[in-house]
């Protein structure tokens, strides 16, 4: 018989494991979700078009988790809205978004969302670990709920 070490350290063996484990996505967002959300206000949905759906409270933002499906060509995109459209002074939030995608938003992004401003992260599931979903999920609910009201403040209601 032999150990679990040996197992790990035998070439074949680790690839054969590699290839045969599956990371079950839909259970590590719901553990991610889980250790964020505030309120008990996580719900999730199944889409008519299939996958999952899931938004929850982090801070003072709404934050979404979307899963196309299972497979390795499927996504995961996070989003979370922080600033209705039109806002004041637009030339200067526009710019400040740029610079901080450049500066200060790691996987994610600002972006335009039917006239909201949201951060957003997506992601095929290739490859995609679970360390890679939790950094995702916080990543966008940490830079939204950081960022929502001081640009409301400044640049809310044109």
């Amino acid at each position: 018989m032999t150990s679990y070490q040996e197992t790990l350290t035998s070439k074949d063996s680790l690839e054969e494991l590699v290839e045969t484990s599956s990371i079950n996505h839909v259970e590590v967002i719901e553990n991610v979700i889980d250790t964020l959300e505030q309120d008990d206000s996580a719900m999730v949905s199944h889409p008519a078009g299939g996958g999952y759906l899931w938004k929850f409270k982090y801070g003072s933002v709404e934050v979404f988790v979307q899963l196309t499906g299972t497979t390795d060509e499927d996504t995961i995109t996070v989003w979370a809205a922080i600033l209705q459209l039109p806002a004041k002074d637009e030339p200067k939030l526009m710019r400040q978004l740029l610079e901080m995608n450049c500066s200060s938003t790691f996987e994610a992004r600002f972006g335009i969302v039917d006239n909201r401003v949201v951060v957003l992260s997506t992601r095929t599931l290739a490859e995609l670990s679970p360390g890679e979903v939790s950094r995702l999920i916080t990543i966008v609910a940490t830079i939204a709920d950081n960022n929502d009201e001081a640009l409301q403040s400044e640049f809310g209601a044109a």
